[in-house]
């Protein structure tokens, strides 16, 4: 049976959710990001990410200068109460050849924590990829000692694949990579169950979750 590449690379384009909306990361967005990764206990949720918390406004928007030219595409996650950016995610390994891609660059801010941004934001990513861009395959990689990453992954139903032992030196240190995935054949039951988390539903009036996602 023939095997059809998809459609193309995702374009700068916005993804509207009921939580959150992904829009293609701007300078606009530069204060938000800027505040959100600078606020008490931000700097912990830089401990696994290649680069250190930025050191000023001026570095937030070198770095959306610089992301705009690369072959990675970032969004920010915008919070559709405030409207302000509170995290931003990237789209990475994109291979519409192989109909292969991934979620990288995460940097999800204290203010998306136990609330259904972050869940509704990897959602709306996998959504576009399988169902309007024919993606096969939808990868999530991270430290093999980032114990909360690879508690996320399995969380939103990626599969683990295995360990690239010395992938990487990062920060001075050894990383041995974990690697994730879904592919679409498991993507119709793990999208009934995100629509079934995400749903109003689903959250108390202090915005707690009733149930949790898949059990996971």
């Amino acid at each position: 049976m023939s095997v059809q590449p998809a459609k193309g690379a995702p374009e700068r384009i916005v993804l509207e959710g009921r939580y959150v909306r992904l829009e293609p990361v701007e300078q606009r967005h530069a204060a938000d990001l800027y505040e959100v990764s600078t606020m008490p206990g931000a700097a912990e949720r830089y401990r696994w990410l290649p680069s250190e918390p930025p050191e000023s406004l001026a570095a937030v928007a070198a770095w959306i200068e610089a992301s705009a030219a690369g072959q990675d595409r970032y969004v920010a996650v915008v919070d559709k109460r405030t409207g302000k950016a509170v995290g931003r995610q990237g789209w990475l390994r994109i291979f519409p050849q192989h109909a292969s891609i991934e979620i990288g660059g995460i940097y999800w801010g204290l203010p998306m924590a136990r609330t259904p941004l972050a869940t509704e934001a990897l959602f709306l990513f996998a959504r576009h990829a399988f169902d309007e861009l024919g993606y096969r395959r939808f990868e999530w990689k991270c430290n093999n000692r980032n114990g909360p990453s690879k508690a996320a992954a399995r969380r939103f139903g990626f599969q683990y694949e295995g360990l690239f032992r010395q992938d990487m030196i990062v920060k001075g240190e050894s990383r041995d990579t974990a690697w994730f995935s879904m592919i679409d054949g498991e993507w119709p039951g793990l999208k009934a169950e995100f629509e079934r988390w995400l749903a109003p539903e689903n959250f108390d009036e202090n915005g707690m979750q009733r149930t949790r996602l898949g059990g996971r």
